[in-house]
């Protein structure tokens, strides 16, 4: 596979910062890039995308040039100019710079000078579904639990997983459904779906994940999203609510189906609670795609990576009465997922969406 080139811009006055900028976020754009990152190091400020999970470098800019470009992103970001040594978030309109997105900026401190991080928000509307090439069965039990009434979807996986791509297309399937009031509770709101209400945390101001469920519940909600359970209070909450007819969908980090409820188990003291409220447990992955352009060679389309796009690898664990009387009886050890989440990786393998590379990188790093 080739290496990733990286290219540096020219320190010429005639390159000011907004056009240095946008030609920036268009080349991000183009490459599908989730995240651009700029990092002060020395003379230089070092830029990467974050390209299909992984960061790829894609240019560095000179001192005087870097200067001007993190203070045009700061002035665009409603930020001050003038501060460095303590961390600001704000977000740019996606008219200011001539974007598909709308881009959240964070900027933080560090020891070889300020780093800037531009998360893409992509504004196109949430797939269905059966576009995200999701297992079928995966797709047969989401809908199904989706046109219940009460319950709780857990999903888990490390950042980047698609999960919360899994969530937005959750939520398009119920407002195909229609007739029901929902409720997101987001950190941060990444798309906005006509008809849905959404909220996003504000931890600055004492409105977290578990405070936001608390008081939205007063709401109505027939469908409340939890971005993440994050501590125990969520937790109950998110449980309570599964239990008193709201249908729940929120994200846990643990890795795995068992995982989960080991976690779970930790933050609620009624386990019963627990076993009666989860109905469902997605454990996700984002492999690779090879990319079709080169066919993994590496190219212009790829930025010399050899992938472009990803796909999701999936076990899932559906909890029945006969799951919950076996985990009774032999413990947790007796969960085990409907597929495999290896399996599943090593299908896509065999099919020739990805190669040895990408599957050795998941799953024998």
């Amino acid at each position: 596979m080739m290496k990733t080139g990286i290219t540096k811009a020219p320190d010429t006055a005639a390159d000011s910062a907004p056009r240095v900028l946008e030609d920036l976020i268009h080349q991000a754009e183009r490459a599908n890039a989730s995240d651009i990152h700029l990092q002060m190091i020395g003379e230089t400020a070092r830029v990467a995308f974050r390209l299909d999970g992984l960061m790829t470098p894609a240019m560095e800019l000179p001192e005087a040039v870097a200067e001007r470009v993190f203070g045009r992103i700061k002035f665009l970001a409603r930020l001050k100019t003038y501060q460095e040594s303590l961390p600001q978030d704000g977000r740019i309109d996606k008219s200011f710079v001539g974007a598909q997105n709308d881009i959240r900026v964070a900027t933080y401190p560090t020891v070889t000078g300020e780093k800037i991080v531009l998360r893409l928000f992509a504004q196109s509307n949430a797939p269905v579904l059966r576009e995200l090439e999701l297992p079928e069965g995966v797709c047969v039990e989401l809908e199904h639990f989706l046109r219940g009434t009460s319950g709780l979807l857990l999903l888990t996986g490390p950042a980047g997983s698609g999960k919360t791509t899994t969530i937005y297309s959750c939520l398009r399937y119920l407002t195909e459904l229609g007739g029901r009031h929902m409720i997101t509770v987001e950190d941060p709101v990444e798309q906005i779906i006509p008809g849905i209400m959404q909220t996003e945390v504000n931890e600055a101001r004492g409105l977290d994940f578990a405070c936001a469920a608390r008081h939205l519940l007063r709401q109505d909600p027939q469908v409340l999203v939890i971005g993440e359970i994050r501590d125990d209070q969520t937790a109950n909450l998110a449980i309570r609510a599964g239990l008193t007819g709201h249908l729940v969908i929120s994200t846990l980090h643990a890795g795995s189906c068992k995982g989960v409820f080991e976690r779970l188990l930790v933050m609620c003291r009624d386990h019963y609670a627990v076993w009666s409220a989860v109905e469902l447990v997605l454990n996700q992955r984002l492999v690779r795609r090879v990319c079709h352009a080169c066919n993994g060679a590496g190219c212009a389309d790829c930025l010399q990576t050899g992938y472009r796009g990803r796909v999701p690898a999936v076990e899932w664990l559906r909890v029945d009465d006969a799951l919950r009387r076996k985990v009774r009886e032999q413990g947790l050890d007796s969960i085990v997922p409907a597929q495999p989440l290896e399996f599943a990786a090593r299908r896509v393998l065999q099919q020739g969406i990805t190669n040895q590379t990408e599957f050795d990188r998941i799953f024998n790093p």
